[in-house]
């Protein structure tokens, strides 16, 4: 798949799931395989393996490729597959040829273990990912990587793979003048999560990545529907009644963007089970409050 024929596919909801794991902490691939085959129900434009909400730190070499190489099978070619990559520069480089070799289309890039990189330092990771296979790349701009436009423009110039930009950030107006000066360069992807559909399409943005697919793509398709549409009203009832406190939720501690969406898949039957340390277990309260919102989507997840 060329970066143009790719970019061309993203349009509309990029489901992100997440990697289930058994009572023990081990890969739970038949529950991987189980989500997937409902998430290809519906039609998203892509799927990421291994990416933030799938716990992409979390996994070892070996376990990265299984993962990945069950995503490849079960999606079959019917829409993309993009593979996350990350660490440091030898490994994101083994894990994007791995991705490559397992079939996926294109290489999603999350930042380097070292936080403190100047800007030399930091284009020079991401060139050497994007040489290291002729798939698309998708820069992550997530945590401290969260360079301006001229950056972005000199290292748009030095590797061609470059395909799309993933805004992890949620600053709009600074999204926004990174847009104007590159244009049509790169494609350019809403990252930071479903609560920021509005502020995304207001600058043009028609692609977005979602956690809440994971659960149920109905409510992102519903977003996408009536943010591309220009259906204010609609979108703020979804954003009210859906969204906004969920996302209410996930904000009181760090992790709970995982561990929240995977008891969510847990009540509805889906294959969730427990997010690896770092990552918090849900205070007993708080498992209550995941479970009413379930009861509050039942509707809509029987839609």
């Amino acid at each position: 798949m060329s970066a143009e024929e790719f970019r061309k596919k993203l349009r509309g909801v990029i489901g992100f799931p997440v990697t289930p794991f058994d009572a023990g902490l081990s890969l739970n691939i038949a529950g991987l395989r189980k989500n997937i085959q409902l998430l290809m129900q519906y039609p998203l434009a892509a799927l990421v393996a291994a990416g933030g909400t799938g716990e992409f730190y979390s996994l070892a070499p070996a376990e990265y490729v299984e993962v990945l190489r069950a995503l490849v099978e079960e999606v079959a070619g019917r829409i993309p597959v993009i593979a996350g990559t990350g660490f440091n520069r030898a490994i994101a480089i083994e894990l994007a040829q791995q991705a490559q070799r397992a079939g996926a289309n294109a290489i999603l890039a999350l930042p380097p273990y070292y936080p403190n990189a100047d800007e030399e330092g930091l284009a020079d990771y991401y060139a050497a990912i994007g040489q290291a296979t002729p798939l698309p790349l998708i820069i992550y701009s997530r945590d401290w990587v969260n360079p301006g436009a001229e950056w972005i423009e000199r290292l748009a110039a030095r590797v061609p793979t470059l395909a799309a930009w993933k805004d992890g950030q949620g600053d709009i107006r600074r999204y926004h003048q990174i847009m104007a000066r590159l244009g049509d360069r790169l494609h350019w992807i809403g990252g930071i999560g479903d609560d920021c559909v509005p502020g995304y399409y207001s600058i043009g943005i028609r692609v977005f990545t979602s956690s809440i697919a994971t659960v149920t793509p109905t409510i992102p398709l519903l977003l996408d529907a009536a943010a591309a549409a220009g259906d204010a009203k609609e979108l703020d009832r979804l954003m009210r009644e859906y969204v906004l406190p969920l996302y209410a939720l996930r904000a009181r501690r760090k992790g709970y963007e995982v561990t929240v969406m995977k008891q969510m898949m847990d009540f509805v039957g889906l294959a969730g089970g427990p997010v690896r340390p770092p990552l918090p277990k849900l205070r007993p309260a708080e498992i209550e409050e995941v479970r009413a919102m379930i009861e509050h989507w039942k509707p809509i997840l029987s839609a």
